[in-house]
């Protein structure tokens, strides 16, 4: 999906007239989502490490 998403943009920006602000703002908002959606889904998993870490620390 995010295939297609890049093929799709890199099909506007490759216009002769160049890309607008509407499509420079649409890549801004789908790099944001991509961001949201890896820390949403990395967030728990790291929070864990992290704990685990703290925990080894101050049992030494």
């Amino acid at each position: 999906m995010m295939t297609k998403l890049y093929v799709r943009a890199r099909t506007l920006m490759d216009r002769e007239d160049g890309a607008t602000a509407v499509e420079y703002g649409l890549m801004v908002a789908l790099i944001a989502v991509a961001i949201m959606v890896t820390v949403g889904l990395l967030g728990g998993a790291l929070d864990g490490l992290f704990e685990r870490v703290r925990a080894a620390i101050a049992g030494a």
